[in-house]
C-alpha cells in the first residue's frame, strides 16, 4: 500500500537536477558567507555594528547574542537533515530584523524590506537543493 501512496503522491517537481542542485549549493553557500560574516561583525561588536545598534534604539549588549543566534540557524541550515528547520528559524530571524527596522522607521525597498530578499534567497536556494522542500510546495498547489 505504501507503495501505491509513494506513486499517487509523486510529482514532476521531485527530481531535482545536479545542475539545480549545484545553482542551490552555490546559492546557498554564498548567503552562509554573508550571513557568517553578518553574525561575526555583530559577535566581534565592530564600530558599524554598534553605531546601528545605537541608531535602532538597541543596547550593544545585544550584539553577540544576536550572532550566535544567527550562527545557530546557519548550522542547521547548512546541514541537509536539518536545513528546513534552519530555514523556518532564518525566516524568524528576518521576520525580528524587519520588525526592528519599522519601528526604527528606516526606508522600506533599502532597508525594512531587505531580510525579506535574504529570505527568499535561503528559501530558493534550498528549493533548488532539497527534494522535500520541492515535494511541499508540489503538495500546496495540487
Amino acid at each position: 500500500m505504501t507503495a501505491t501512496i509513494a506513486t499517487q503522491t509523486a510529482s514532476p517537481f521531485v527530481t531535482i537536477s545536479a545542475r539545480s542542485r549545484r545553482a542551490g549549493r552555490i546559492l546557498g553557500g554564498l548567503l552562509g558567507a554573508f550571513l557568517t560574516l553578518d553574525a561575526v561583525t555583530h559577535i566581534a561588536l565592530i564600530d558599524p555594528v554598534r553605531e546601528s545598534f545605537a541608531e535602532l534604539g538597541l543596547g550593544t549588549q545585544y550584539g553577540p547574542v544576536i550572532g550566535v543566534v544567527m550562527l545557530a540557524c546557519l548550522a542547521l541550515y547548512a546541514v541537509p537533515r536539518t536545513a528546513v528547520l534552519g530555514a523556518i528559524l532564518l525566516t524568524g530571524y528576518f521576520g525580528g530584523a524587519v520588525a526592528v527596522n519599522m519601528v526604527a522607521d528606516k526606508p522600506v525597498v533599502s532597508t525594512v524590506l531587505f531580510p525579506i530578499y535574504v529570505g527568499i534567497a535561503v528559501w530558493a536556494a534550498l528549493w533548488l537543493r532539497d527534494t522535500r522542500v520541492r515535494e511541499l510546495f508540489a503538495q500546496l498547489y495540487r
